[in-house]
């Protein structure tokens, strides 16, 4: 074969290899949604309100000594938390609920309740009288209403807190905004806001303490009665 033709079949070869490459569907679609350029699946981001969870559930089963960081304005008379000390313990959590009793001294009242949504989370606040019954302003709080992070999530008051606020004549509380903040081995911090008021608690998750009492209306609770 002389020069030429095998020059010329050399470049209809080129030709035609280039043509297959252009109509090659794969190469003209490039890399399918969830997809890397290599064809490996993209891992989902986990949505913010979900990482919080699972990064206050790491605590469960652990209790926590805290101290008040911001209590503004200074409270006219003796703050119940005042020379009092402070408990978290994240005594109860399931797939979907995370159970956190706070103790104030000898107080064992409050239990802070972080629930998942269809949209996210909700904060409520359970108080209990010694005898394990409810107390008038018990179970208010609020559901998060925007992304917030894996650190942070905040929790407006929601209508029925406000309704329940305006009937024991704490119409001052109904803007009340709550946020938590965990940071697994470093600290926890929970805070109560509205204008002219910010109150913060902050807890040592680089220590575990002991274990306090179960908070007043645990066993009520366990045998599911208010």
């Amino acid at each position: 074969m002389t020069t030429a033709p095998r020059l010329t079949v050399l470049i209809l070869a080129s030709l035609a290899a280039l043509s297959a490459c252009r109509s090659n569907p794969a190469t003209d679609a490039g890399p399918s949604s969830g997809a890397s350029a290599n064809g490996m699946a993209r891992p989902t981001a986990m949505p913010a309100t979900d990482a919080f969870f699972r990064n206050l559930s790491t605590l469960c089963g652990h209790a926590y000594a805290g101290r008040v960081i911001v209590d503004r304005p200074t409270p006219a008379g003796l703050s119940p938390f005042e020379g009092k000390a402070l408990v978290m313990h994240v005594r109860e959590c399931t797939p979907d609920t995370v159970r956190i009793p706070l103790m104030v001294g000898d107080d064992r009242s409050r239990t802070w309740i972080v629930t998942r949504t269809a949209t996210g989370l909700r904060l409520k606040h359970d108080h209990r009288r010694q005898d394990g019954t409810e107390d008038p302003l018990t179970m208010y709080g609020g559901d998060t209403v925007k992304a917030g992070s894996a650190k942070r999530q905040v929790f407006p008051a929601d209508e029925q807190t406000k309704a329940l606020f305006v009937s024991e004549q704490r119409n001052v509380s109904v803007t009340n905004v709550w946020a938590m903040e965990v940071e697994p081995g470093e600290r926890f911090i929970y805070e109560l806001s509205r204008p002219g008021r910010m109150f913060r608690v902050e807890f040592d998750l680089s220590e575990p303490v002991p274990a306090p009492p179960p908070p007043w209306g645990w066993r009520q609770l366990e045998n599911g009665t208010p």
